[in-house]
């Protein structure tokens, strides 16, 4: 009997996976693929990401260690002349079928931009093809248009106000007065030609971009209105390579974005709890499995309100207190692609533009993003960290290994529902055996400020019960706002995009006998 791995993709977009299905065709890697997948998902996604927004990847070579590498935003404002500086700021509303959300934007919610560089310097690490080649795809999306599909028409209505802001977006996102909707050809012209730029000369375009002379047009324009961004935070912007998170359960270990980001720490304190809790046996959508859910995603939030921003793991002391209580009481805009290649390499990229700022880099297309105006990165107040630190988030590209098997790839967008998200496709996945379409798509809960919000599909005794421990929100239809979780199995040759998100998966081989 031999045996092959899976050549396969999910992501978050048709597009996106096409992109990436090509790339691996013409002989590329699993990280030429994820870079081609990046480019032109801040295409084909515009509500969701940006190459001035920021990311993570976290890439598992064959035969070499987990790196996870950390593109994410810096706080601005380094070198700045006035520290008393009020940047140009304010919120809009989000409203979600169940909910709404407050989000800030404008020039003052930039933060300083790493996707554009993530992207091109990982590839010239990992990759093997030339950047030329790994670009074709986008070029083509943005010089071409790609007509609106259903979900990313659904993005962006919620976003109209902030794609409106900025006179390009009015431009691109405007068709004869009226906004744009499913079923009509997006273009983004500049961004093509700055693509078309960035494949001829690589070097000189992302010089232009961090040091020359975009950034100085990105400057003035910041200094003109109300932005925060200056020359040296361009200039001095670095990827960070990071060891992995790691967490063992079961027999299994999670792979996931280490602190200072907390996305990663909160999954794994989340299993943590679970898995001491979760009984052997239990089914899916039972109470003993809802209410151990909800009840770990309590003992989360809790802590993440009670702690500093230093987070460390292991934190024992959280644990005893937090599997103690629990066993007592019964027991945003963001994208994500997974692929793994036939060499066995595996690449999960978490990438997001937040909202975005509504401002638009002079001249590229590329619209930054309102990493400084999300309450959830910045939990001890808006703009109150100093300039140049890296910005902690809750995306979470994560790796799943079953001994020294992956078992899956997977990441979520969804802001605060990352977390839950992941957690229970994981669970899903580990405790209660399903496969990777039945735990990506199974109806799901998330817990905030208070409110268990829960998706269609759970029998109604089962979330009447729940509703004596938590305050119930019970959702009409599946959303995006629970998340969306795109995954691989690599030797289960399964590849699955959450319907929540206009997710699509393919596998490109076929499992050998």
């Amino acid at each position: 009997m031999s045996e092959t791995i899976a050549t396969a993709i999910a992501s978050g977009h048709p597009l996106v996976t096409e992109a990436a299905a090509s790339i691996l065709l013409a002989g590329g890697n699993a990280f030429d693929a994820v870079a081609a997948a990046g480019f032109a998902s801040a295409v084909v996604e515009p509500a969701l990401t940006s190459l001035g927004g920021g990311g993570f990847l976290l890439a598992v070579p064959q035969g070499q260690k987990a790196t996870l590498y950390d593109f994410f935003v810096d706080t601005p404002g380094k070198g700045g002349m006035n520290p008393e500086k009020k940047p140009h700021f304010f919120p809009v509303t989000v409203e979600f079928p169940g909910c709404s959300q407050v989000f800030n934007i404008g020039p003052g919610s930039a933060a300083v931009p790493g996707n554009l560089k993530g992207l091109v310097d990982i590839q010239a690490k990992l990759g093997r093809l030339s950047l030329s080649r790994v670009l074709q795809p986008a070029i083509k999306y943005a010089k071409d248009g790609t007509k609106l599909n259903h979900h990313q028409a659904y993005f962006l209505s919620l976003l109209e106000p902030i794609m409106l802001f900025h006179d390009y977006g009015k431009k691109i996102f405007l068709k004869n007065g009226r906004f744009i909707k499913e079923g009509d050809l997006f273009k983004n012209p500049k961004l093509a030609s700055f693509l078309e730029r960035l494949a001829t000369d690589p070097e000189r375009t992302l010089h232009s971009f961090y040091m020359g002379e975009i950034a100085e047009n990105i400057v003035s324009d910041m200094e003109k209105q109300g932005g925060l961004l200056t020359r040296e935070d361009l200039s001095n912007y670095q990827i960070i390579e990071r060891q992995p998170l790691s967490i063992g359960f079961e027999g299994y270990t999670l792979l996931t974005n280490p602190p200072p980001s907390f996305g990663g720490f909160y999954i794994a304190m989340a299993i943590e709890i679970i898995s001491r809790c979760l009984k052997e046996g239990t089914n899916f959508g039972s109470y003993g499995h809802l209410s151990t859910l909800a009840l770990s995603m309590k003992e989360v939030e809790n802590y993440r309100k009670a702690s500093s921003s230093k987070l460390k793991w292991p934190e024992r002391q959280w644990f005893e207190n937090g599997v103690r209580n629990v066993t007592h009481l019964s027991s945003r805009g963001t994208t994500h692609i997974s692929i793994c290649d036939k060499e066995g390499n595996l690449a999960s990229m978490t990438t997001s533009n937040g909202e975005g700022s509504g401002y638009f880099a002079p001249g590229t297309g590329i619209m930054l993003n309102n990493m400084m105006g999300e309450d959830d990165l910045h939990p001890e107040g808006f703009h109150s960290s100093p300039p140049g630190l890296r910005v902690a988030s809750m995306m979470s590209p994560s790796v799943l290994m079953e001994g020294k098997r992956a078992r899956l790839v997977l990441g979520s967008g969804g802001s605060k529902r990352i977390r839950s998200a992941i957690t229970q496709v994981v669970i899903n996945t580990c405790f209660l055996r399903m496969n990777l379409k039945e735990a990506i798509c199974s109806p799901r809960i998330h817990l905030e400020d208070g409110t268990l919000q829960v998706e269609p599909g759970f029998k109604h005794d089962v979330i009447k019960r729940l509703g004596s421990l938590f305050d119930i929100n019970q959702w009409g239809q599946i959303d995006v706002y629970f998340g969306g979780v795109h995954g691989v199995n690599p030797y289960g040759f399964e590849a699955q995009g959450d319907p929540r998100r206009g997710g699509a998966a393919l596998v490109l081989n076929k499992k050998e006998v």
